[in-house]
């Protein structure tokens, strides 16, 4: 920030940021199980997964708050698997903010560069930019109890990236403010991120947060990594039957294939329901398998209107989400299917108990084992 372009450090080889066979234990509790990630210069990776899934204890590791008990943390051409947190050099950004209440908002962002023993004139200067970054120019006097929780998490972005690490982790950032105030810091660190050219490694149990702000997703499970792709990929093509029902919202069923040909699989549901599937991936005949149906992909069929795949059923859900409406419907076979379609005043909202067919297509049924 000490002039026009921004100063970003790049790793000589390979990824910024490498993590190798890395394991925490807490006496009998494996809390992370052998991760192996690695985070690309200039993009935004966010550890996804339910509460317990060991998704704050690696970001913890990178940050050295906790030391590996296997494998190895590299940054850059830099081992810091054993560097203490202030040798590492990394920003990070907490939930809570973490804003010192007696200092008032451009001490607080100087806290860094007061640490680096920084000279008074390029403080004054650093922190002028930063905060003009975030949108807070002319907020310097104000204390943090003068501020409001977005103001106060934009102090803590500000304080975090004044001094030009190369990694930014932000641990469940936005946790503590309200929607619309958490979407609108959701694509203030985005802007951030793009214009500062920074790393950021994120965490976050918010799906919609990690579909919104990735370039790539790490979906985490009790200790594990289940799958990372594009969001793209995690919502659409997930792995397993964790990633299918954790990501997003789920019409996932048991099913047995009972036919293979020509590039589609059809799989009977328990109920009599048959499902086709056109997939790269084809199971054998016999095999247990989940069929995931997003929300989006039926359409109501009219009279004499058929495809790949149809059923009929009740409502018996309706819920207006200001933008979509979602339609619990039960099929005749026994199982719910939830439906969601974006609402529009000219269109007639169904009843609970209005009979409709739907149908959807085989290209946008995905399947994964069961197992």
């Amino acid at each position: 920030m000490n002039d026009a372009t921004p100063h970003v450090v790049t790793a000589a080889r390979g990824p910024l940021l490498s993590l190798s066979s890395i394991v925490k234990r807490y006496d009998a509790v494996l809390a992370v199980a052998g991760i192996d990630l690695s985070v690309q210069d200039g993009e935004i990776l966010t550890i996804l997964g339910p509460s317990g899934s060991g998704k704050t204890t690696l970001l913890k590791m990178v940050a050295g708050f906790e030391q590996s008990d296997e494998g190895y943390i590299r940054l850059g051409e830099r081992d810091i698997t054993d560097a203490t947190p202030a040798s590492r050099g990394i920003g990070m950004v907490f939930q809570n903010y973490a804003l010192f209440p007696h200092m008032p908002v451009a001490e607080n962002v100087a806290f860094p560069l007061e640490m680096r023993r920084m000279g008074q004139a390029q403080i004054k200067d650093r922190v002028a930019k930063a905060l003009a970054l975030v949108g807070l120019a002319g907020y310097e006097n104000r204390y943090p109890r003068q501020l409001s929780g977005g103001q106060q998490q934009r102090v803590a972005l500000a304080r975090a990236v004044v001094f030009e690490p190369p990694l930014l982790l932000l641990d469940e950032p936005f946790g503590a403010l309200d929607r619309k105030l958490r979407e609108q810091m959701q694509l203030e660190v985005k802007r951030l991120q793009r214009q500062l050219g920074i790393t950021a490694l994120f965490v976050t149990h918010d799906q919609e947060e990690a579909l919104v702000l990735s370039d790539r997703i790490a979906v985490m499970n009790l200790g594990r990594i289940e799958q990372i792709g594009t969001p793209f990929e995690i919502y659409a093509q997930p792995v397993n039957r964790f990633v299918a029902d954790f990501i997003g919202e789920s019409n996932l069923y048991r099913g047995n294939v009972s036919a293979v040909a020509q590039g589609r699989m059809t799989a009977e549901i328990e109920g009599g329901l048959m499902v086709t599937a056109q997939t790269a991936t084809l199971y054998p005949v016999g095999s247990t398998v989940g069929i995931l149906v997003r929300p989006e992909a039926p359409r109501t069929l009219g009279d004499g209107e058929t495809a790949d795949n149809v059923a009929s059923g009740s409502v018996t859900e309706v819920v207006y989400l200001g933008d979509a409406i979602k339609y619990v419907v039960a099929l005749d076979g026994g199982h719910d299917m939830t439906v969601r379609w974006p609402y529009r005043p000219s269109t007639e909202t169904l009843q609970i108990g209005t009979r409709l067919r739907l149908g959807w297509s085989a290209d946008l049924v995905h399947v994964v084992g069961w197992d």
